[in-house]
């Protein structure tokens, strides 16, 4: 049987799928897709994936799964023996909740205002007042995100699929100068620490010493 194929770009959202295919410790392909090269606008890849987004994975069984949450929530649901998912309806709802959010506020309304600029408003007198509404959404978000989790190492007190999804948003503010709340930067270097967490940074090219 083929093994899982990770279709990821190094440093983007991917890396939060590639963190928790490492921390499942299960035998997978890594496919580099470059954005700035226009890969994933192919007819080959479209062909796969329409959308023409990154994550994608396609399973050992051929399925092609597409965005962060889903891919995220089949692995739990595939290697139910890791916890990911925590072990009751409330850990669930929390994880989605977080997930959720991150990916649909943090990432896509906050992130995305800094990272395409250019997709917000076409006008460059704009562009400046478009990156300090995604500083604004960014800082509002991780303060109720940190807020969430006062107590507990995680999300839910153990890992879970949102905690990779919670990180790569943190990576992103560390590596742009973002500051984040002292529960959001405690969760980001506990991260750090994680044999998983730091192989995959080291695949994509990332360097570092330290617990940051």
């Amino acid at each position: 049987m083929a093994l899982p194929k990770l279709y990821m770009n190094p440093g983007s959202c991917t890396t939060g799928i590639h963190i928790i295919l490492q921390e499942l410790d299960v035998l997978f392909e890594v496919y580099p897709v470059n954005l700035l090269a226009g890969q994933h606008e192919t007819a080959e890849f479209k062909a796969l994936n329409p959308k023409s987004s990154i994550p994608m994975l396609i399973t050992e069984e051929g399925r092609v799964l597409t965005e962060f949450q889903a891919i995220a929530w089949w692995l739990g649901r595939s290697y139910p023996q890791a916890g990911f998912l925590g072990s009751s309806l409330d850990d669930e709802i929390s994880i989605l909740e977080v997930m959720d959010y991150v990916v649909a506020t943090v990432h896509m309304q906050g992130f995305a205002r800094i990272f395409t600029t250019d997709k917000f408003s076409p006008n460059a007198d704009e562009h400046e007042a478009v990156k300090q509404q995604g500083l604004a959404i960014i800082a509002k978000a991780m303060d109720i995100i940190g807020k969430q989790f006062i107590g507990r190492e995680y999300v839910i007190g153990n890992f879970s699929i949102a905690d990779a999804a919670l990180f790569y948003v943190e990576f992103w503010a560390v590596k742009t100068n973002i500051k984040l709340p002292v529960n959001c930067m405690a969760h980001y270097q506990r991260m750090l620490k994680r044999p998983a967490v730091r192989q995959v940074l080291m695949e994509e090219g990332y360097r570092f010493s330290g617990a940051a």
